[in-house]
């Protein structure tokens, strides 16, 4: 099979030059498009170039329907309001979509099912290998543990990162109540301030810390009687995202229209 022919959305951002970078650096992928916001200052200029890279004379544009008609597939780090515009691009042009997005809302994830009955998309919250199986195992310790013990999730990312709580933070808060088998919105406690009163039985916690330069780390404290158990996983570098991400696309590359998540491309969806 020839290179899958990928287009990176947001490819002016952090997330959009490392994606560049990981193509760069891997086989059976290559670069065919470079996605950038209308008005962007960024348009025109080279991808590569800005990925601390030589020059590939791939340059950035606004153009999505033009830059797909030659493509594969689209890697997806933007924000919401992008992510739904690429949507209806990508399932028309037959383009595997991958999409790391976070901060969507229920109707926005609702746009984006409505097409998985003729396009292809991978979506979760984080791409790494690691979180993935962190969630696999926070949902059997869910399922083992009854709700004597309470389940609270700390996240900490980056000072410029602009939703709480984090993607990666409510995939394991969903793997949490899913072992538990209730719904998560139902359970959810993401904000605590003043009286609050005591905490309520079978709540799943969430506290999101930002500062500095973190990557994104997480934990899932299971806290009980005289005991406590805390899983957690730390990311040291964004590339571990990127390299995901395109292992998601190539994974992707000709299966069936559906909506899948990394579980299914690391094989973990049966946990």
């Amino acid at each position: 099979m020839s290179d899958m022919r990928l287009i990176v959305a947001g490819a002016g951002g952090r997330m959009g030059r490392a994606l560049t970078r990981a193509i760069a650096e891997s086989k059976g992928a290559v670069l065919a498009g470079a996605l950038e916001a209308p008005g962007s200052d960024l348009l025109g200029k080279d991808a590569g170039v800005l990925a601390g890279l030589p020059a590939n004379g791939i340059t950035l544009s606004a153009d999505l329907w033009a830059m797909s008609k030659d493509a594969d597939g689209i890697l997806d780090f933007t924000v919401p309001a992008a992510t739904i515009a690429n949507v209806a691009i990508a399932a028309q042009r037959g383009l595997v979509h991958v999409i790391g997005t976070t901060g969507l809302s229920a109707s926005d994830n609702a746009v984006i099912k409505s097409v998985t009955n003729r396009a292809v998309v991978v979506q979760s919250g984080n791409m790494s290998l690691g979180v993935n199986l962190l969630a696999a195992v926070v949902k059997r310790v869910a399922k083992a543990l009854d709700q004597s013990f309470d389940i609270e999730i700390v996240e900490t990312h980056h000072r410029m990162k602009v939703d709480a709580p984090s993607g990666t933070a409510l995939m394991l808060g969903q793997a949490a109540a899913s072992g538990r088998g209730i719904q998560l919105d139902e359970h959810a406690a993401r904000g605590r301030d003043g009286i609050t009163g005591a905490r309520r039985p079978g709540d799943i916690g969430f506290a999101s810390l930002r500062g500095g330069t973190v990557a994104g780390d997480h934990s899932v404290s299971f806290l009980g009687q005289f005991e406590r158990l805390t899983l957690s996983h730390h990311a040291e570098d964004r590339m571990l995202f990127a390299h995901g991400a395109l292992k998601a696309a190539l994974w992707a590359h000709g299966r069936a229209p559906g909506h899948y998540s990394m579980a299914d491309v690391l094989g973990l969806s049966d946990i």
